[in-house]
């Protein structure tokens, strides 16, 4: 689950832009993939902290360079909007995503994030007044049968025992948090004091801190002894699919249109649910094959709109 800066029109070097976006999109259905060889090692807590750990050290430059400079240090009346953002985008997040993540297959929760993208339409409109269209009330109906037909594929026993039903619940509970952390952190980068990765780096930084004290405080010390696959995954999945993702989105969104910027937003379950059936051998059964079309579908319908 990172933020999406706004957009502004587009400029020459759009090429690049749609290169950036694009291997974000893809980055981002790495995520689930690490996660879950992760997993073999690391309890879900264990795991999410390693992960923002790396994610909060490749943020570091930023926020040592934010913090540093006066007009991008953090006003006193944002503090309490950073830290509910950081609260709800770190460990509210990740730690109920990634406990979906280890009772479900990475095909079926990648297929559930597709709903995003819907669901933030929705959100907007109903906190932010935005105007939504008729198309993208249905769009968001759409979405939600798919998700729903993705969760029966796993309670029918389609997925075999790979896939539960409170497993991909428990994803798409993380989807709301998500759209939470996205809304909120909008907010913090409409007052025009932080640009977007700034946003970023100070809301990860901040969740990793609480993250920190709640797994030490619950489990203890993770461990240090795991293999190379295990260490390579938690550095992937923070390095490339939370702080180079971020980067490289915010780059491209600033020099393309947002219609066209969102459909990339797609390539995450694409990719992911690819992982899973190519790496993982998950099974994809017909009724998760069509929730995951109607999900899919609809996100890119609102992405285009």
């Amino acid at each position: 689950m990172n933020i999406k800066g706004e957009a502004i029109p587009a400029a020459p070097s759009s090429g690049r832009a749609f290169a950036a976006l694009a291997a974000a999109g893809s980055l981002w259905g790495t995520g689930f993939l690490f996660g879950k060889w992760a997993l073999a090692e690391l309890s879900v807590g264990q795991l999410v902290l390693y992960r923002l750990l790396f994610a909060s050290l490749g943020f570091a430059p930023v926020t040592w360079r934010a913090f540093r400079r006066t007009e991008t240090r953090i006003a006193r009346e944002d503090i309490s909007l950073i830290l509910v953002a950081a609260l709800v985008g770190v460990p509210v997040l990740f730690l109920i995503q990634f406990a979906g993540l280890a009772r479900t297959t990475v095909s079926h929760a990648s297929l559930m994030v597709g709903a995003i993208p819907v669901l933030l339409a929705a959100a907007s409109a109903i906190f932010n007044h935005e105007h939504v269209t008729a198309g993208r009330w249905v769009a968001l109906i759409a979405s939600m049968i798919g998700a729903g037909l993705i969760a029966f594929g796993a309670s029918s026993g389609e997925a075999g025992t790979q896939a539960s039903l409170g497993g991909d619940l428990l994803v798409a509970v993380s989807l709301f948090a998500g759209v939470a952390w996205i809304l909120l952190s909008q907010r913090l980068m409409k007052t025009g004091r932080y640009s977007p990765v700034t946003v970023s780096a100070y809301v990860i930084t901040a969740g990793t801190l609480m993250l920190v004290v709640w797994v030490v405080a619950t489990e203890g010390l993770p461990p240090i002894h795991l293999s190379a696959r295990t260490w390579a995954s938690v550095a992937a999945a923070g390095f490339l699919a939370t702080t180079a993702t971020t980067y490289l989105w915010n780059w491209g969104v600033s020099r393309v249109p947002a219609s066209q910027a969102g459909v990339f937003l797609n390539l995450e379950p694409v990719v992911g649910a690819l992982f899973g059936v190519i790496l993982l051998h998950d099974l994809l059964g017909s009724y998760s094959i069509l929730g995951g079309l109607l999900v899919i579908g609809a996100a890119i319908y609102v992405a285009a709109k």
